[in-house]
């Protein structure tokens, strides 16, 4: 009884009623697109028959699945760490064996009843465990280049096997974890070098080749000149100079073009092109013929869900349509609307006040991970939940910037929001056992 009495105390309840208020919000979105006014709504809640039906017993699932895990022993999730790891790994090799292809992705383990698990999904919890297990270690030195690369490879290898799934999505998520190595003692320049990466290829893909080489060389000259006194006693400055220049001009003369259409889907290349208003040419790409024999029912041009969810969210206007009066999803307009669009019923119902609200529950929870996380006497727990802050920031910026247009489409769910058991239950696991470590903030764990 007192040790109940202790766990409650310490339990973070603010992080809970707002994990409470998301999980109904989302509810309240799917309800919003599968309303049929000839079901008695009450009934059709516990039938199974509906999506939001099926979300709410989900939750009911997720409930008893956070009472179990504020109950457990927060020590478990250390011993455990490098084990439920190799559980996930293993997870996702099945899937090349007995994985189910849903919607071009063969990512998904059938359990039955309807229900499906996507490995890549669970092992997000699992790489957080794992990194926090590493990262906390005792005799690590995180200045070394071996102990960096160590956890890089433990964040990146289940991204390999999610694109080897041709789950894309879920594959850039785990790149969230740089963040948290970032916050661990990752150079800085790293994270520079990636964004700049980011920033040319997006140049590339909007700027004429020739122009963007000139550009790029006159950024080299302006730099030489700059520096030049540094140059002058330091030739090797010049040399770095001179070999970004040249990199940077590869990657878009070469790298950039040999990716779009060699490597990516046609259909990748085509929304990633939209995203920054450009059309792409398919007969350049060679996995084009494929998806003509293959995907012969694919009618609808590919930014054909940006545009309807624009259209949605857009035509709530300020202060929205109202509960239940949206007429672009309501009328079904707006492709997977109950999972990776969802957030377009919450834009169409209550406009840009209501979205506003919404995101920022969403920004209050992750201050609040955040100030948990500092104020972890074990690294374990402070890596940790980085780790689940990073995870939670990278869905929701990529879920919203794809529905208004700024991210190619890319199958990307919004936390606790998206219709999907195996959403919902990595989302729950993730939270809950912050919490649970988070109530045991004294205790150093390892």
């Amino acid at each position: 009884m007192k040790q109940q009495e202790q766990l409650a105390k310490g339990v973070d309840w603010i992080v809970v009623l707002l994990y409470a208020i998301l999980v109904c919000t989302g509810i309240l979105c799917i309800f919003m697109v599968e309303y049929n006014p000839d079901i008695n709504w009450a009934a059709s809640f516990l039938s199974g028959k509906t999506e939001y039906s099926k979300q709410f017993i989900f939750a009911g699932v997720c409930v008893v699945l956070a009472i179990f895990i504020l109950l457990s022993d927060s020590k478990l999730y250390t011993a455990f760490a490098n084990l439920s790891y190799l559980f996930g790994i293993l997870l996702m090799f099945a899937t090349f064996a007995v994985g189910k292809n849903i919607n071009g992705s063969r990512s998904w383990i059938p359990l039955g009843g309807g229900f499906n698990l996507q490995p890549a999904q669970l092992c997000i919890i699992f790489t957080s465990l794992a990194l926090a297990k590493y990262l906390s270690m005792q005799d690590l030195d995180f200045s070394k280049v071996r102990s960096r690369m160590i956890a890089i490879g433990i964040s990146l290898f289940p991204a390999m096997l999610s694109v080897l799934q041709n789950e894309t999505g879920l594959a850039i998520v785990y790149f969230c974890f740089f963040i948290v190595m970032f916050r661990e003692g990752l150079p800085g320049w790293i994270l520079l070098v990636g964004f700049s990466f980011g920033v040319l290829v997006v140049a590339t893909l909007i700027m004429e080749p020739n122009t963007l080489a000139i550009i790029l060389t006159v950024i080299a000259i302006v730099t030489v000149y700059v520096l030049r006194k540094k140059i002058k006693r330091n030739k090797g400055l010049l040399a770095l100079v001179i070999g970004i220049w040249f990199v940077c001009v590869g990657v878009q003369r070469f790298a950039v073009p040999y990716i779009f259409n060699n490597v990516f889907q046609c259909y990748q290349s085509t929304r990633i092109y939209a995203m920054v208003g450009k059309n792409y040419d398919c007969s350049q790409n060679k996995h084009s013929i494929e998806r003509e024999e293959n995907n012969k029912s694919y009618a609808k041009p590919d930014d054909y869900n940006v545009r309807q969810s624009k259209i949605a969210i857009g035509s709530g206007g300020l202060l929205g349509r109202g509960f239940l009066k949206g007429t672009q999803t309501r009328g079904k307009y707006v492709p997977e609307q109950q999972t990776d669009f969802v957030f377009t019923s919450l834009g169409e119902a209550f406009g840009f006040v209501g979205c506003a609200v919404f995101l920022l529950l969403y920004l209050f929870l992750l201050f609040r991970i955040v100030r948990m996380a500092e104020r972890q006497r074990s690294v374990f727990s402070r890596v940790y939940a980085y780790c689940v802050a990073s995870i939670l920031l990278m869905h929701i910026t990529i879920n919203v910037c794809m529905t208004v247009g700024l991210f190619p489409v890319v199958g990307i769910p919004l936390p606790l929001i998206s219709y999907g058991g195996s959403s919902m239950v990595t989302f729950t696991i993730l939270i809950f056992i912050l919490v649970r470590l988070d109530a045991d903030r004294q205790m150093i764990l390892r």
